[in-house]
């Protein structure tokens, strides 16, 4: 959520970030109402002030011998009982403006950040560093990682949709031994760099959507339970997230670094037809995510070292990547500035996201009330908090059947992955 405060002061210069971002958004509304707010505030303030000197002035006539029921104290007291009628009758007013104001600023997106490269879309993002061309494959006639994976018999999607619907798939034999792997290698490797296991909830309530931004914006993009206030989540981040949510952190206690394994559901509205096949873009999926709560004058450094992280992974099984910084024509909802690393499928030749790195500065905690106090000051700040993937799991199992795809249709396993399994090739 946007500061109010900086609407009401800088309301040229917010205008302007966000017309560099996807879409049309327009403050005014808000900037009136708030307006109209501060305006009925300000006129219940000297309301308030005049009922409580009348209340003191009467009391003052009583003390000095002046009849309680007499004709001066009477109208000092129609008068006192004619702005509590008053207040009475703005205070609802004032509420039902502050929802509204509430209402559209959950609607605004968050403002790019003074380094995002501005763009219109992603055609304008910027590569920043490509790495592993070595271990791209050279051969010729590499299949598609849902066709080697269908040969090898560790994917099925036919019985899967009979089970639920399309975009849903059934890992089978190693193709469940080496998703259960992907995961526990990731794992593994974001606590030795520093982060603490989370496992939370998968449902959420719709305060924790909308602390992360998903909602209102991203309703139709998540699976909700009709009979109760519970989302399956999209994403850890959301959970994970939201177990700070209402509550004032010692600037000791920061920064918070977690990892959490997760699967998570989407609806993928308004991707019907892309991705149609494969491990891509599905409804369920596992993702190992990671999740920082930082203090905001660590916020870069923690965002570039999460990149960093999800980076390591990649490096590891020596899969192929690229770093892109995303534009602000391109960037999510919430974030302020975003890496997206891109894992190189052979089959399609082409570069695919795999873990988007994002820092959403204080955001989020302004949604979710999330806060921290130095010790010895007066006052709460906002904490920064900052996630990306580490990684997408079925999108790290498609670079591994292309990339390691062999001439004989085996795939062989990346050397780090070869102890979980205690096998060499699929």
């Amino acid at each position: 959520m946007l500061d109010l405060k900086l609407i009401r002061e800088n309301p040229e210069l917010v205008q302007e970030k966000l017309s560099h971002r996807h879409g049309s958004y327009d403050i005014q509304p808000i900037v009136q109402l708030d307006l109209q707010q501060r305006e009925l505030e300000k006129t219940r303030s000297h309301l308030q002030a005049r009922s409580n000197e009348i209340g003191k002035l009467v009391g003052q006539k009583i003390k000095s011998g002046s009849d309680p029921k007499g004709d001066e104290t009477q109208v000092l007291r129609d008068e006192g009982n004619q702005i509590k009628a008053q207040l009475s009758g703005l205070e609802p007013t004032e509420k039902d403006l502050k929802a509204q104001i509430e209402a559209m600023l959950l609607t605004l997106p968050n403002l790019p950040g003074e380094s995002t490269p501005i763009g219109k879309d992603e055609t304008e993002n910027v590569e920043v560093r490509r790495w592993g061309d070595e271990y791209k494959p050279q051969r010729e006639g590499i299949l598609p990682h849902w066709e080697i994976a269908e040969k090898l018999g560790i994917l099925n999607t036919e019985r899967a949709t009979k089970v639920a619907q399309a975009r849903f798939i059934t890992l089978l034999g190693a193709g469940a031994a080496l998703e259960r792997a992907l995961i526990q290698f990731m794992l593994d490797r974001q606590i030795a760099a520093g982060y603490l296991e989370v496992l939370p909830p998968l449902l959420v309530n719709s305060q924790s959507l909308t602390a992360t931004s998903q909602l209102p914006k991203f309703a139709e993009e998540s699976f909700k339970c009709s009979d109760d206030d519970l989302w399956l989540i999209p994403t850890a981040e959301v959970p994970v997230t939201n177990l700070y949510r209402d509550e004032v952190l010692s600037s000791e206690e920061l920064p918070i670094r977690h990892c959490a394994y997760t699967p998570c559901f989407r609806r993928e509205a308004g991707s019907y037809g892309r991705d149609t096949r494969g491990l891509i873009r599905l409804h369920q999926f596992n993702k190992v995510e990671l999740v920082k709560i930082v203090h905001p004058s660590t916020s870069q450094q923690e965002h570039q070292t999460l990149v960093q992280n999800a980076e390591a992974i990649l490096e590891a099984l020596k899969l192929p990547y690229r770093t892109i910084e995303l534009c602000t024509g391109d960037l999510g909802f919430g974030a302020a500035k975003c890496y997206d690393l891109e894992v190189w499928l052979p089959a399609a030749d082409t570069y695919r996201e795999i873990s988007s790195c994002s820092n959403f500065l204080d955001f989020q905690a302004r949604r979710g009330s999330i806060r921290f106090k130095e010790a010895g000051q007066k006052g709460t700040q906002f904490v920064h908090t900052l996630n990306g993937s580490g990684l997408a799991v079925g999108r790290t199992m498609a670079a591994i059947l292309e990339n390691y795809q062999q001439p004989d249709g085996t795939v062989r396993l990346p050397e780090v992955l070869q102890p979980y399994l205690r096998r060499e090739t699929l």
